[in-house]
Order: C-alpha cells, then sequence, then structure tokens
C-alpha cells in the first residue's frame, strides 16, 4: 500500500515559553538550556520570550548572549522592575505561536513538565498545572492559602493553586483574558476571572515543583502583598460589565 504524502507528516505542537525574570543571572541560563533541550526532545516549533524586569544584576547580559547564540530565544527588557504580572503579560504578548505558555525562571519547574499539559490542548483552551507537592518555605505556602481565600470572597473563583507558574493558552483567547489591572501576583487571578466572565473553561494537571536552588524569592515579600491587594481592589471596583466590554 503506498503511503500519501499527508499521511507522513509529523504533527509539530507550537508553543511560546514566556519567562518573567528578575535578578535571575544564578538561574536563568539552566532555565533556557533545559527549555531548549526539551524543544528537541519533544519535537517542538517553539520559542522562548525571557522578560529581564528591570534586574539590577547580570540578567539582561545573559539573556542578550543567548538571544545571540540561539534563535529560539528571544530577550525584552523592562527598564524598571514593573512587576512579575507585568513581566509575563509581556512575555505573552510578545509571543507568537499558536500556543502560549508561561513558567518560573529560577529552576522550581522542568520543561520536560509540559509533557503533561499538552494533551490537553486538544479539548480545552487553558491549562495550568497544579503542584503535587509545593517546595516552598512555610510562610510561602500559609500566604497562597490566605490568596486562594481572597479570591472565592472578592472575585467568586476557585482554582486550586492558581499561581501555579506553568500554563498554557490557546493564543487566539489572549485578548480575552489578558490581565489588564494585575501587574504582580494578582496576574493568574485576573486571566482566571476573565476566563471565568467569558465562560472559558480551564483543564488542570498535576505538575512536579522544585527547590529552588539559588536566589532570593520575592513572592511573600511585602510590596508584593501589598501590590496584590491593590491590583484586586482595581479590579473589583472595575466591575464585570467593563470587563466585559474591553
Amino acid at each position: 500500500m503506498t503511503l500519501s504524502p499527508l499521511s507522513s507528516i509529523i504533527f509539530v505542537m507550537q508553543l511560546s515559553i514566556a519567562l518573567p525574570c528578575y535578578n535571575e543571572e544564578e538561574n536563568i541560563e539552566n532555565t533556557i538550556n533545559d527549555i531548549l533541550a526539551w524543544f528537541k526532545e519533544a519535537n517542538i516549533d517553539g520559542e522562548i520570550v525571557a522578560v529581564n524586569d528591570g534586574s539590577k544584576d547580570a540578567t539582561g547580559d545573559i539573556l542578550a548572549r543567548l538571544a545571540e547564540q540561539h534563535p529560539e530565544v528571544k530577550a525584552v527588557t523592562h527598564e524598571t522592575n514593573l512587576g512579575y504580572g507585568s513581566a509575563v503579560r509581556t512575555g505573552l504578548d510578545a509571543s507568537t505561536k499558536e500556543w502560549i505558555s508561561f513558567m518560573d525562571s529560577d529552576g522550581q519547574f522542568r520543561a520536560r513538565d509540559f509533557n503533561i499539559l499538552l494533551p490537553h490542548t486538544k479539548n480545552f483552551d487553558i491549562i495550568t498545572g497544579r503542584r503535587l507537592k509545593r517546595a516552598d518555605p512555610f510562610m510561602r505556602r500559609l500566604n497562597a492559602k490566605g490568596f486562594a481565600m481572597l479570591n472565592v470572597l472578592i472575585l467568586g473563583i476557585w482554582v486550586r493553586d492558581i499561581n501555579c507558574a506553568m500554563k498554557i493558552f490557546r493564543r487566539s483567547i489572549w485578548p480575552q483574558i489578558r490581565p489588564e489591572f494585575s501587574t504582580g501576583a494578582l496576574v493568574n487571578a485576573e486571566a482566571f476571572y476573565r476566563a471565568k466572565l467569558r465562560d472559558i473553561k480551564f483543564k488542570q494537571v498535576f505538575v512536579k515543583h522544585y527547590p529552588r536552588m539559588y536566589g532570593t524569592q520575592t513572592g511573600a515579600d511585602i510590596k508584593v502583598i501589598l501590590r496584590m491587594f491593590r491590583d484586586m481592589w482595581r479590579l473589583r471596583k472595575a466591575g464585570k460589565k467593563a470587563i466585559l466590554k474591553g
């Protein structure tokens, strides 16, 4: 039996991965190399959009070098620190593939674990990870529980481990769920809030979470927490009608 030309075509996933980076000079090169290796291993037509969010260390220099060495790497720079949510938004805005995603650049996720999310792109427009066992200090985990309760009480959304930094979106829906008010830790909650208002369904799957080996976490910083409260108030004040109209 002779096979038709179409029968020999192998499906290639098109995927952009945005990496928000703030003072990650000890982690960012390993993270990017991990993603590049996975692209090759999994036959991914991929790009990496690394956003240097006003880092004060050598993160920007490392990203510039990696962008020169690898055509898959795109480096974007915020001259000043605008916040985690702004960096995620910038990275996803600059992503060009059919599917867009993000993960943290601090080494607490592995690119190969996207293999757990990708099969669900057949049936869902949003696929989000849920950390099987959080490799974070007690206070950070406690803050996460309090944040989850606020999401329920103020925004009426309930997503387990909503801030898990391993998510995939179909790029065509990004304008509908793109956060506008969240510059910091509220970025995930606002995206899910907007998805809920538009009845966009999501799938959640367990992913591994690894200990941070280098650098300092900023999630429990008082400035980050206060920014989150400010953004949540702005989002709530905007109202559902205004958000759906936008």
